[in-house]
């Protein structure tokens, strides 16, 4: 495994508070991650900066073999570089297909003039049937987005982002409002991703935490608290005091 990301010395301030305190977090590829902490422990900021949303007063995003500054790329140019972000709301076409969703997350891969130009090979045909039987929605293809469950569109929402290949798959509380059967399913999809690829995923949800079996980072006051296992973070007296006790 080698290091995709590394975060280095990343503090930012907002109005004289500090969302980000000389955070420093790195993360292999493949490799998945869980990352959790109280409201305002600076998750979201974390991702904001390495997606290029917000920037940093201080400090190094590195990216790749090749130790690319992701501070001086713009947001579509992370995107492109291999960094794929996944909102806690999902965000798809409601009154197009499942496929016809696969299909435009597959045709964004390609340059504006190619886009324009595009029709669906029969290699494309392949892979979003690919992607849909990955994320179980195989059966839905035909289907209008619109009518899927809560948790049927986040899956649909991942497999867009899978169709773009990032090498880095960020995911906002994916198992927020979804069924036990769905998060279940969940829970497989993405340990299944990060087999291939660096998967970060923030959530509040212990026992998702607990099924998805991978180390976990602890942010408090915009730093790195704690890190390790499940087992080792949640025997730390000081995550008990400023998260886990509350």
């Amino acid at each position: 495994m080698t290091t995709l990301l590394e975060v280095s010395g990343v503090s930012v301030t907002f109005d004289g508070f500090r969302a980000i305190n000389n955070l420093s977090i790195a993360i292999s590829e493949p490799e998945l991650r869980a990352v959790i902490g109280p409201n305002g422990a600076g998750k979201t900021t974390f991702m904001d900066i390495v997606t290029g949303k917000t920037r940093p007063d201080e400090g190094s995003v590195r990216w790749g073999e090749r130790q690319v500054d992701l501070l001086k790329l713009s947001e579509s140019q992370i995107a492109k570089a291999g960094i794929g972000r996944k909102f806690q709301k999902p965000t798809v076409f409601e009154e197009q297909s499942v496929r016809d969703n696969l299909a435009m997350a597959l045709r964004n891969k390609r340059g504006p003039f190619s886009v324009l130009m595009w029709h669906m090979t029969r290699e494309d045909a392949g892979r979003i049937v690919e992607l849909a039987t990955e994320i179980g929605l195989q059966d839905r293809l035909d289907d209008r987005a619109g009518d899927l469950s809560h948790g049927q569109k986040q899956w649909l929402e991942i497999g867009m982002l899978l169709a773009q290949d990032p090498r880095l798959l960020l995911v906002d509380e994916p198992a927020a409002g979804m069924t036990p059967a769905e998060r279940e399913h969940t829970t497989d999809l993405l340990k299944r991703a990060a087999q291939t690829r660096a998967v970060m995923v923030i959530e509040h949800d212990m026992e998702f935490i607990r099924r998805l079996e991978c180390r976990v980072t602890v942010l408090h006051e915009g730093s790195v608290l704690a890190e390790g296992s499940l087992d080792h973070v949640t025997k730390n007296q000081q995550v008990i005091d400023v998260y886990l006790g509350r």
